[in-house]
């Protein structure tokens, strides 16, 4: 009993570093830009996880899972870092992140839509739409709804569409990662191809880095490698021994956890709107996620009362 607790503390911790380290990657690329620190965090980060579990075997991963997965893996890690070091401010930064949090809604109707899951339409359906309206109040700002949310929009569409598809990715990569990867972990792995692929972008784009080396630059560097790092380490430790339906619920209420980071880390003063729309991205992916269990609830139930009378 007391090593599931450690378990599921891991995947608590996990979360909670997640929430935080993001918002140090941002700082990461104004010391060094949007290209040279985000590929610096993942040179970092694979260095700390090949430190970890050794360097990876190619050989004993299934190559669909290598190639597919990798790719999907790359380009969510693409559109995410790349999304953070594209915004105009902090605070859009931040807002980025929220964007990006859908990804857990579009798991959920990924999975419904290739029938890997069932679903209560009575939950599904509303807790999408509080989801989806909760995101335009973030984006929106204290301005009018809508008008705000393009104004803003509009003012960097890069780093807001980055954000968007690595929310549609990354729910594809774990609906499709499931079935291919055969119980394996790549993970180190694939942060080396993303690393890779970063720095292969910068030198073709000749993205040199923003401003020199410094004491605080390189801590702030080893923090969000090592912190992204620690964060993967600790999650699939969790997901072993742990508590994986409270770990679900917990990981539902990371757009929380990250606003809180978002002021204490880049300082920023988070208007009403986007505490409004944090609140109702989390209730709404909630939903979605109670919309599954109480289907798979309701199956289960059916099938035991048919298991009853034969």
């Amino acid at each position: 009993m007391l090593s599931r607790y450690k378990f599921t503390l891991f995947g608590v911790i996990a979360v909670l570093l997640w929430s935080a380290v993001l918002h140090i990657v941002r700082i990461v690329t104004e010391d060094f830009g949007p290209i040279g620190g985000a590929a610096l965090v993942y040179t970092y980060s694979a260095l700390f996880l090949v430190a970890f579990s050794g360097l990876p075997n190619i050989k004993k991963y299934p190559k669909r899972y290598v190639f597919l997965g990798g790719f999907l893996f790359v380009a969510y890690e693409l559109c995410l870092s790349l999304s953070l070091g594209f915004a105009n401010s902090r605070e859009q930064s931040a807002q980025v992140l929220i964007v990006n949090y859908l990804w857990p809604l579009f798991t959920i109707l990924g999975a419904v839509i290739c029938k890997h899951s069932k679903a209560s339409l009575q939950l599904l359906v509303p807790g999408s739409i509080i989801a989806f309206i909760g995101v335009c109040f973030v984006v929106s700002g204290e301005s009018n709804l809508f008008a705000g949310m393009l104004t803003n929009i509009m003012s960097n569409p890069l780093a807001f569409v980055l954000a968007f598809s690595g929310a549609i990715i990354w729910a594809i990569y774990c609906n499709l990662t499931k079935t291919m990867s055969n119980g394996k972990n790549a993970i180190t792995l694939f942060f080396i191809f993303t690393a890779c692929t970063l720095w292969l972008k910068w030198y073709l784009l000749d993205a040199g880095f923003s401003s020199g080396f410094s004491f605080k630059s390189v801590f702030m560097l080893v923090l969000a490698g090592g912190g992204m790092a620690l964060g993967y380490g600790l999650w699939n430790k969790a997901i072993i021994g742990g508590n994986m339906i409270l770990l679900a619920a917990i990981s539902y209420f990371t757009p929380v956890f990250s606003g809180i980071f978002a002021a204490i880390i880049l300082g920023v003063s988070l208007q009403q709107s986007f505490w409004l729309g944090v609140v109702a991205v989390t209730i709404g992916s909630l939903l979605c996620w109670q919309s599954t269990r109480l289907k798979n609830q309701q199956i289960s139930q059916v099938q035991t009362v048919l298991d009853n009378t034969e």
